[in-house]
């Protein structure tokens, strides 16, 4: 059975009684926020990829045993200006927007004005995020929108770029148990440098305090981009206790190209260029001194998006990423590709570099090893690290899987040394279609899958003060295209990794990229 990724859905915003199925734990109470692109088509336009549909939220609150479902456009200012023309008006990373034609003369001549020095959507269909008490939805441009998560109503647009001049901001930060966000953008030309720059928000002070969280921003460091104008493109990075990590791969915007774009008739996704012939940079940054180490790391090239975990151990920084040979997983979300006439859900496509789950290990120090030593001491990890003539290091990964993506962990063990990871399994499709749990120990994986349901990102919650990593549950978004039957939330034990609860919704799920669970005393 076919999905239909072009088909714009239906908004639901009043709660709607799930029907559960099984029995969810009593003390798993809360909200689960979710988004992704929702609306593909309007009027006699269409979006060309699947990451440029607007944006459409859903929740799943669990509350006494039940379940109750919701989902809500975001109406930021891209909404509203396509819904006001009745056509896409606001260009995306994949869809360039045209004025009408029958427009006059001088909205045309506004229209290249403002694709040559862009001012990106506000179509925050990635994440949803938190700084202080605030929740947010993301996309990777300097706007995001403030929500209200309970009502899924959107509220305040928030420019990053009134606080620091960052271009383009990653949409999966990290958070400490004080209650700070870490975050990392891209600052483009700006005095003439390019440099990532990485951030901190402070926990909130007090309740109800109405200022922006981004008022209290912290700048910790910041990196030269290695090229001015061809900054490297990533979507999340690496922390642990004392370090994080950034990795500056091969896969570039070229911001000239970007500028020109609009008048050449292409969008600016194919400005966007992957180097196999280049290295892929590692950097280390140490939190306490806030500078970068001077020993430079540096692995094969490779295309990241997703960092899994970090940790340091026996003075080595160890961390986890899902790793592509190539830039190939952005074009296979051309909906021309996706609803091809044989492109059913887990369909293979030899054009796809299926993702690897990898390991990295660097060792914080070099300084008695000899050229062409390896210099990683962990047992337990065959990832290489090899000291160079030049005094450079060359990481090599150890692969602890293969074919999956969107990973999470158990967010108490966040920095610190994991054992288990939850992921969807893709294939060669490039679409979710089990539900896995790696023991990165014993490499072994527990598996969900049913026929016809597809499920989403796995979303670990802790069970209140358990001791075992894996002593909590699993929540997923199901989508289930079994004529007659409804989609769901899955809730798996963790530990068994068998299901103990499904919850129906009486509405047509979508299939949707991250989110963030609020434990109701939040």
């Amino acid at each position: 059975m076919e999905y239909d990724y072009g088909k714009n859905k239906e908004e639901n915003p009043e709660p709607a009684e799930a029907d559960i199925a099984g029995t969810l734990p009593d003390w798993l109470q809360g909200t689960l926020v979710r988004t992704g692109p929702g609306i593909f088509s309007l009027g006699e336009t269409s979006y060309n990829h699947w990451f440029d549909g607007m944006a459409l939220m859903h929740s799943f609150t669990i509350k006494d045993g039940g379940v109750s479902y919701k989902n809500r456009y975001l109406r930021g200012d891209t909404y509203k200006a396509n819904m006001e023309a009745k056509r896409i008006v606001v260009s995306e990373m994949g869809t360039m927007a045209y004025p009408d034609p029958r427009k006059n003369i001088f909205s045309r001549v506004i229209t290249f004005l403002n694709h040559t020095v862009p001012d990106f959507t506000d179509n925050c269909g990635n994440n949803i995020i938190r700084y202080g008490n605030d929740f947010y939805a993301t996309s990777e441009t300097n706007y995001i929108r403030k929500i209200d998560p309970v009502t899924l109503e959107t509220l305040d647009k928030v420019d990053y770029l009134k606080y620091l001049p960052l271009n383009l901001v990653t949409s999966h930060p990290h958070y400490d148990k004080e209650g700070n966000t870490y975050n990392m953008g891209t600052s483009i030309a700006d005095k003439a440098k390019s440099k990532y720059i990485i951030f901190k928000v402070p926990a909130a002070t007090k309740e109800g305090d109405a200022a922006p969280a981004l008022k209290n921003l912290e700048v910790i460091c910041s990196i030269p981009c290695r090229s001015l104008l061809t900054p490297s493109y990533y979507h999340s990075f690496g922390m642990t206790d004392n370090y994080f990590i950034f990795i500056e791969q091969p896969f570039k915007l070229d911001i000239l190209k970007m500028a020109t774009a609009y008048m050449r008739g292409v969008n600016w996704a194919s400005c966007m260029k992957f180097h196999p012939e280049e290295n892929t940079l590692i950097h280390l940054i140490d939190r306490r001194t806030k500078k970068e180490l001077a020993t430079k790391y540096y692995t094969d090239s490779m295309v990241v998006y997703h960092h899994v975990n970090a940790f340091e151990e026996d003075g080595h920084v160890v961390f986890d990423v899902i790793a592509y040979d190539d830039d190939s997983l952005y074009n296979m979300f051309y909906l021309d590709k996706l609803n091809k006439k044989n492109g059913n859900l887990g369909s293979s496509n030899k054009a796809y570099s299926s993702p690897k789950c990898k390991r990295f290990a660097l060792p914080l120090t070099d300084k008695e090893s000899e050229v062409g030593a390896d210099l990683v001491k962990l047992k337990y990890t065959t990832a290489s690290a090899v000291k160079e003539k030049d005094g450079k290091v060359h990481c090599q990964p150890e692969v602890l899987c293969g074919d999956v993506e969107v990973p999470r962990i158990n967010y108490d063990y966040n920095g610190k040394k994991h054992r288990f990871v939850y992921m969807t399994e893709v294939g060669m499709s490039a679409v979710a279609t089990k539900i896995v749990k790696l023991d990165v120990q014993t490499k072994k994986k527990q598996e969900w899958t049913a026929e016809n349901c597809w499920p989403s990102e796995a979303v670990f919650i802790s069970r209140p003060n358990a001791v075992e990593e894996d002593d909590g549950v699993i929540l997923t978004s199901v989508i289930n295209t079994t004529p007659g039957e409804l989609g769901f939330l899955l809730v798996l034990d963790a530990k068994t990794f068998k299901e103990i609860a499904r919850a129906r919704v009486k509405a047509e799920l979508h299939m949707d990229m991250h989110g963030y669970f609020i434990p109701q005393s939040s």
